[in-house]
């Protein structure tokens, strides 16, 4: 095949597809067109591959096909709008429909942690098959409340902000095998039972409490509701009702997604108390206050907005017409 006379053949319809893939809206004539000559411009593509194939004539052709399966489909850009109603609907209503998840992962982890933590401080000998004397000491009159400040405020923020998101999103995704999540929520909740039981039994109670209580509020909830929605993954497949075990992951995967995007802004809001309040030279009190606020609000914002958008028919997944392909035209 003489590759430069093909080319000069089709070369107007190539053309006219990258002009119809910049098009910023299409007519329902454009949209028909578009889908024509993408089926043209793949049998070009695919006939160049198998007689004459030239390296940088396939990846044109293939980028062009990309972009237009991309328009295609109905590639839709995200606005100021939809992430208000984000937040304002979607995100909240899928903590509320989940809550009795999160809410129930609470009181077991909290109830967890205040027996193993109330067992060892009955129980002496444990503490010092853990850690030495020294350590002890060191832990109680240095490290904990060094950590807080060890670092720059806003590099510790950074830290802080993307751990709690990456164990987050690991209760998320390892939830749909349950176990694991299990044992992330054991893991944290003995390591807080263990430093607690420290602390208290040496007399350094209310410094455990006022530099964790300022950011832990809101921060363990957080970690509660991603633990939550992943093993709401779990039972999805396990007990997926009326629904196909597709179907039911599928729906749960995709608000599951939306609580982890959401989780984002609640992590980093964690993240800045625990960075800018918690070390800082307020009273007590106050750090505390600040602390209470922020998880009162997250409770308001779920059990309100959340609720209400709930009752309105809102779930949390995806709206149907972001799931299916369509071609976007002007009217």
């Amino acid at each position: 095949m003489d590759l430069d006379a093909y080319v000069a053949a089709h070369r107007a319809t190539w053309e006219r597809l990258d002009q119809l893939t910049r098009q910023r809206r299409l007519t329902g004539a454009d949209a028909d067109e578009i889908v024509d000559t993408y089926q043209r411009v793949a049998t070009h593509l695919s006939v160049i591959r198998s007689t004459a194939p030239d390296a940088s004539l396939v990846a044109y052709l293939s980028a062009l096909l990309a972009r237009a399966r991309s328009r295609a489909a109905g590639t839709r850009v995200m606005s100021w709008s939809d992430v208000g109603r984000f937040f304002a609907r979607s995100f909240p209503a899928a903590l509320y429909r989940q809550r009795w998840w999160w809410l129930s992962v609470m009181a077991a982890s909290i109830g967890a942690a205040v027996v193993m933590g109330w067992w060892m401080l009955d129980h002496p000998r444990i503490e010092s098959s853990l850690l030495s004397e020294a350590q002890i000491e060191q832990l109680v009159n240095n490290d904990f409340e060094e950590y807080y400040s060890e670092y720059a405020a806003t590099s510790f923020a950074a830290r802080v902000w993307t751990n709690n998101f990456w164990l987050a999103a690991l209760c998320i995704g390892f939830g749909v095998f349950c176990l694991p999540v299990v044992y992330m929520l054991y893991s944290n909740m003995l390591n807080l039972a263990i430093i607690g039981s420290i602390m208290i039994r040496h007399g350094r109670g209310d410094l455990f409490f006022g530099l964790l209580t300022p950011h832990g509020l809101l921060e363990l909830t957080c970690l509660f509701v991603a633990a939550g929605v992943g093993l709401r993954l779990f039972w999805a497949w396990v007990s997926p009702g009326d629904r196909t075990r597709v179907q039911s992951l599928g729906e749960e995967g995709r608000a599951a997604v939306g609580v982890a995007l959401g989780l984002v802004v609640l992590l980093l809001i964690c993240g800045l108390i625990e960075a800018f309040v918690t070390p800082s030279s307020l009273p007590t009190w106050a750090r505390i206050g600040i602390g209470v606020t922020a998880w009162t609000g997250f409770l308001v914002y779920v059990f309100t907005l959340g609720r209400w958008a709930h009752n309105a028919g809102e779930t949390g997944d995806l709206a149907e017409s972001e799931r299916g392909f369509t071609v976007r035209t002007a009217a």
